[in-house]
């Protein structure tokens, strides 16, 4: 449930400050948004800010039926965020690449994080409470959905009672509603992201959706409504970049890197990326100079080990794949994902003892019950072989 909003990452991935590389300013966001090269984006409408955050009359007596027979807010936040968990009143599934309007992923039961959190926030704003969506900081984290690599992010919301003009409060009673909670992330950076923002990352999202699924023009529709909604969020850049270089347009997909650079220096699929331009160009020396520091920085990120490990795993090379999976596990021995890897690929090796082995761990670091049962069934299917 880590997704926030994500990245597209063009061949690998890439970390961070290569300072010494050459580096040239990025054209303005009206020169980088290009309606020419996709003039059918004007048949895919976007969403509104109102449409993305509106609530269905369900969803309103729901959160009415809630509170009801609570006066302090402090319980009636309880009580929402309860119930919201609740599988038996709103039967939430996780589902990753479901992006979805608050209304939506209300009535479909299902969505991603960032959807849940969108909904989670129009739930909690209606009920009177005071909520802010928050942008948690991890390391890169990737997933692998039909051939991309996909770098993630968290979000989460949080709600507090409202503070009223004739209340004085010594002290500020905060409900934090993660859909992911996990002990590691108490220590990154959390910062509180506005209505605009979010409604960048949900654009993006439903870009990098479209951009999966070979629809250019609407993935550029989205992309452009990201953009133009925050100018400063720069994984909507960097996905641009991807569009327009699957799409031949290499010097727009330059520009469009070096404005995720511009805005944040440290940001290494943007260099990924831009490296890739250039092993493309034929520029060899270029391409690995940047991707040395990439790959340096990346060294103690169980993430990158294991994303690489994926991308073996798909192309075959089992004994390529365990090495890699084997770095992650070293790394970070609680990831569900590297343990269903290692156990996928001593499965393909004929080693079903140990595959079983890590299986039933990959099974108990599951995070939610939708992991926790596929990891079931494939444990049976492996101990009925």
């Amino acid at each position: 449930m880590k997704l926030r909003s994500f990245a597209i990452i063009a061949a690998s991935f890439i970390l961070a400050a290569c300072q010494s590389t050459a580096y040239n300013p990025a054209k303005p966001v009206k020169v980088l948004l290009d309606d020419s090269v996709f003039p059918s984006y004007i048949h895919f409408p976007v969403e509104t800010e109102e449409q993305v955050f509106a609530l269905s009359d369900e969803a309103k007596a729901f959160v009415d039926e809630a509170i009801k027979q609570e006066d302090d807010q402090r319980q009636q936040i309880k009580v929402l965020v309860a119930k919201i968990f609740d599988r038996s009143d709103l039967n939430l599934l996780y589902r990753g690449n479901a992006n979805t309007v608050a209304s939506d992923t209300f009535q479909n039961r299902s969505a991603n994080c960032l959807s849940m959190s969108i909904m989670t926030y129009a739930l909690a704003s209606y009920a009177g409470f005071d909520a802010s969506l928050q942008d948690i900081d991890i390391p890169e984290y990737w997933t692998r959905r039909d051939g991309f690599s996909l770098l993630n992010g968290h979000v989460n919301v949080r709600v507090v009672p409202k503070e009223y003009s004739n209340i004085i409060r010594l002290t500020t009673q905060q409900t934090i509603v993660d859909f992911d909670p996990q002990e590691s992330r108490k220590h990154f950076a959390v910062r509180r992201i506005g209505k605009t923002k979010t409604l960048a990352m949900y654009y993006n999202n439903k870009g990098a959706d479209a951009l999966i699924d070979g629809s250019y023009s609407k993935a550029y529709a989205y992309f452009r409504a990201a953009a133009k909604t925050a100018e400063d969020f720069d994984a909507t850049w960097v996905n641009l970049g991807i569009l327009y270089r699957r799409s031949g347009y290499h010097e727009l997909a330059m520009q469009s890197y070096h404005k995720a650079i511009e805005i944040d220096p440290e940001n290494l699929t943007a260099w990924e990326n831009i490296a890739f331009l250039h092993f493309q160009a034929g520029d060899e020396q270029k391409g690995q100079t940047i991707m040395a520091r990439v790959e340096k920085r990346r060294q103690n990120n169980p993430f990158y080990h294991f994303i690489l490990g994926e991308q073996a795993f798909d192309a075959g090379n089992m004994e390529l794949a365990l090495g890699y999976y084997r770095s992650a596990f070293k790394l970070d021995n609680k990831r569900h994902e590297v343990l269903f890897g290692l156990s996928k690929t001593y499965y393909e090796m004929g080693d079903i003892s140990r595959s079983v082995r890590f299986m039933k761990m990959a099974e108990k670091q599951a995070p939610n019950d939708q992991d926790a049962e596929r990891y079931q069934g494939k444990l049976s299917k492996l101990l009925n072989t």
